[in-house]
Parts: C-alpha cells; structure tokens; sequence
C-alpha cells in the first residue's frame, strides 16, 4: 500500500506540473495575440491623421485622443512584455524541475542566456570575434 501511495503521489506531482507548463504556453500564446493586436493598433493610429479615434474599453467604446490612446497602447505592449519574457523564464524552470521528476537530464542549452553588448563589445575589441 506503501509503493502505490508514493507512485500515486508522484504522478499526481508530475500532472500537476505538466499542466502548468501547458497553462502557461497558452497564456503566452494569449498574451502574444494580444501584443499582435497592440502593434496592428498602434501602426494604424500611426498612419491616421486624426486627432480622435474610437477606443474599446471592455465593452464600453470611447472616443479618446490619439496621443493618450497611442501612450495607453505602448504602456500595454510594454506590460504585455514583461509578463511574456517572466512566463518564458519561469517556464524554462518548469521544464527542468519536471526532467527532473522524469528522471531525465535537463534539456541542453534551454539556460542559455545572449551575450550583453559590453560582452560583445569586448569580445571584438580582443579579436575573439568580428
């Protein structure tokens, strides 16, 4: 009765994060739906020479002016931003925590991080690289 508590257990552990990742890979898909709408947005309030244009907010629409709608919706990709990179850093741990309860070797080069620009720069500098 032991072994079946402790595999139950350890299944339920590994569904359990499983769906997580799965939860958090559609709310990023979300959220980068979302961002598309945003660019397609701001793109054509970029093109109109308007001073007003019709804003939804939930199911409310608004006539707002174009300079406030235009910083609302670079306010909003910003945020959308943020929580798409914080998804996909914490998802990178997910994965590595559920290879783990796999019992399999993390994937190779998900940590992997870009060189900043003053490692770069350095790098060229030294002639490692062009």
């Amino acid at each position: 009765m032991d072994d079946q508590a402790k595999t139950l257990k350890y299944l339920v552990s590994v569904e359990k994060l499983a769906e997580e990742i799965l939860s958090d890979k559609h709310e990023i898909v979300l959220l980068d739906k979302r961002r598309n709408q945003n660019r397609e947005a701001l793109r054509d309030i970029n093109k109109s020479s308007q001073k007003k244009c019709w804003l939804a907010v939930g199911s409310v629409l608004v006539k707002h002016n174009i300079e406030d709608t235009k910083e609302l919706l670079e306010n909003d990709q910003k945020q959308i931003n943020i929580e798409i990179n914080k998804l996909r850093s914490n998802l990178k741990i997910k994965v590595n925590n559920l290879r783990d309860l796999e019992m399999q070797p993390p994937v190779p080069g998900l940590m992997l991080v870009p060189m900043s620009n003053k490692e770069s720069r350095t790098l060229a500098t030294s002639g490692l690289i062009n």
